[in-house]
């Protein structure tokens, strides 16, 4: 026992030096000043950010031939304020921000307001924010697909009709986002607990997105109902795996479980078996419209729209990309599209389930 747990110490610390080290330099264009800043969240909350979202990024100015600085806050919203303000300072004109909270982004957006800057906010809306677009994936739409996947693992595996339990592992609170995502997988599942169908088992938001507090909490579900739990509407992928790593230290067999995000490890967990589906969200997509809308702002130009999304009392310009469900049975899409390599996934333990 004791070489496991060093052994996953050992992991741990090596996957921690890895992410640290992949965001511990800002992504800059050549020269002091760059017309268009952007703030990413953290390297926590998903691989993503640093993987898919930056490169994306880097790609879509490069194409476009704007100058860009790229900053990572580390989920620390004071230092996303001061990278903020630095990028203010050094004369951008357009902020793209991902959210950490609602306080410190509108404290943001204005410090860009008193500078005559524009204000994309990028993944995440920020409700009472005055940002000039929102431009994201359909969250609600990320929701109902996970609620969908889910049930039909339960479907799959003949648990639907004994009256399964289902748990919920939300996304942070303080990211609107996973309001959107519950409330998406909650209009499937809801009807389904009320008429007897599903039963509701605990439900809880992970603070942060936090992967090791998402453990902690969903090994605090297992232990409040005796491991009865059938299914778990997780939020994305790294919420997926640390409810797959504790099903495992429990020797529990796979059940149905939803992810976000068509991370390599999560595509990984599908393929053997331990995850049902993830929500593929192309962030080459969302890199590039918001690298066409923060050219027309420096041009004084409206960007392109594909509606609006309520910001309390208001509305707001948005573009909004529809998501993509993908299992077993699909999974290949991201190697042919070219949004994963297939060597990056197809690797020890799961090479021998790629076909």
């Amino acid at each position: 026992m004791k070489k496991v747990i060093v052994t996953l110490v050992i992991a741990a610390l090596t996957v921690s030096v890895s992410v640290t080290g992949a965001v511990a330099k800002t992504t800059k264009q050549q020269g002091g000043s760059a017309d268009i800043c952007v703030l990413l969240p953290d390297p926590k909350s998903s691989v993503r950010w640093e993987t898919q979202d930056r490169p994306a990024l880097v790609a879509a100015f490069k194409k476009a031939g704007v100058s860009y600085v790229i900053n990572n806050a580390d989920n620390d919203a004071q230092k996303q304020r001061t990278q903020a303000d630095q990028c203010l300072a050094n004369g951008a004109k357009v902020v793209i921000l991902v959210s950490l909270d609602a306080g410190s982004s509108i404290a943001i957006e204005r410090a860009a307001a008193s500078r005559k800057a524009k204000v994309i906010e990028y993944d995440r809306q920020v409700i009472g924010g005055s940002a000039a677009i929102y431009i994201s994936f359909d969250g609600r739409a990320v929701g109902v697909l996970q609620g969908k996947g889910v049930v039909a693992g339960l479907k799959a595996n003949g648990m639907y009709s004994k009256k399964p339990v289902v748990a919920e592992l939300n996304g942070g609170q303080t990211d609107n986002n996973s309001f959107l995502f519950k409330g998406g997988y909650d209009s499937i599942l809801k009807p389904l607990y009320k008429n007897g169908t599903l039963k509701k088992g605990p439900d809880q938001f992970v603070p942060g997105w936090d992967n090791q507090k998402a453990g902690t909490i969903f090994e605090q579900m297992l232990v409040k109902t005796s491991n009865k739990i059938d299914a778990v509407a997780a939020a994305n992928d790294g919420l997926a795996n640390a409810v797959i790593v504790a099903l495992k230290a429990r020797k529990l067999k796979p059940i149905p479980l939803s992810g976000q995000d068509a991370t390599e490890q999560g595509v990984q967990n599908i393929i053997s078996g331990w995850q049902s589906m993830t929500v593929w969200k192309d962030t080459r997509k969302l890199a590039t419209a918001s690298a066409e809308a923060a050219v027309a702002l420096t041009k004084g130009q409206k960007p392109k729209q594909t509606g609006t999304v309520k910001n309390g009392s208001k509305t707001l310009p948005a573009f909004i990309i529809p998501p993509q469900s993908i299992t077993k049975a699909n999974y290949k899409t991201l190697f042919t599209a070219g949004y994963l390599k297939r060597g990056n996934v197809c690797v020890g333990e799961f090479k021998k389930f790629c076909k």
